[in-house]
Formats: C-alpha cells, sequence, structure tokens
C-alpha cells in the first residue's frame, strides 16, 4: 500500500508514519501544497497513492480543498481514486459532511488511535 499523510502537525504526522510504515511505502506532506505536488509527481512517475490520510485543518489550503482538487486530478487524468481518509481535532458535523460531499472514503478524529486506523483501513479493504 503506498500511502501519503498529509499533517501540518510535526507529532501527528510522526504518529501517522509510525501506524502506516510498516503497511507499505510512505511520503509525508507538511501542507495542502505540498500534498499537491506530491500527487502529481507520483501521478508522473506511475506510481500514484492507495491510501492519502489528509489533515482538515492546515495552513495554506485547507484538507477539504486539496481533497476536491484530488478528486479533479483523478477525473482529468482517469486515475482510480484513491482512499482518502480526512484527520480533524474538531468533531464538529458540518466539517465532516462537507469532506463526504467531496468524496473522502472516511475519517477519524485526533489523537488517531492505532486500532481504529486499521478498523477504517480494512474496511476500505486497504488491508486484511
Amino acid at each position: 500500500m503506498k500511502t501519503l499523510i498529509v499533517e501540518d502537525d510535526f507529532l501527528s504526522r510522526k504518529l501517522m508514519l509510525a501506524y502506516l510504515t510498516p503497511l507499505g511505502e510512505c511520503d509525508v506532506a507538511a501542507n495542502g501544497l505540498e500534498a499537491l505536488e506530491a500527487l502529481m509527481l507520483a501521478c508522473d512517475m506511475g506510481k500514484y497513492y492507495d491510501l492519502v490520510t489528509l489533515d482538515i485543518m492546515m495552513p495554506e489550503m485547507s484538507g477539504q480543498e486539496v481533497l476536491k482538487r484530488i478528486r479533479s486530478i483523478e477525473e482529468e487524468r482517469g486515475l482510480d481514486a484513491a482512499r482518502v481518509v480526512m484527520t480533524t481535532a474538531l468533531q464538529d458535523s458540518v466539517n465532516v459532511m462537507t469532506a463526504f460531499k467531496s468524496q473522502c472514503d472516511g475519517y477519524l478524529i485526533k489523537p488517531i488511535e492505532s486500532e481504529k486506523l486499521r478498523e477504517l483501513l480494512r474496511t476500505l479493504n486497504l488491508i486484511g
């Protein structure tokens, strides 16, 4: 499984990396602009992501904006859609519903727990 972790908080990024590295190759981006650069590079190299974990609140470009761009890039290039899991410290339903309307595949509330992440990945058929 190839994963892109998009998280502006260093500790959250390290935690996700620790959880996901045993499951496959992981790249990290500290903000939305870096995430889009990583996505385009992966597309150009023919090694697109299976999973993108995407923080909702980030500087420069929100996770909601990045998600819309991801889906647009996939459509433009005829790519199979990556599974996108939104991560947030917010528990408000507006952010969660907006993410689902933009075609995310799931969400997790921070702090992320390893077993909840694995359960979601099993539900998305990314791990057995």
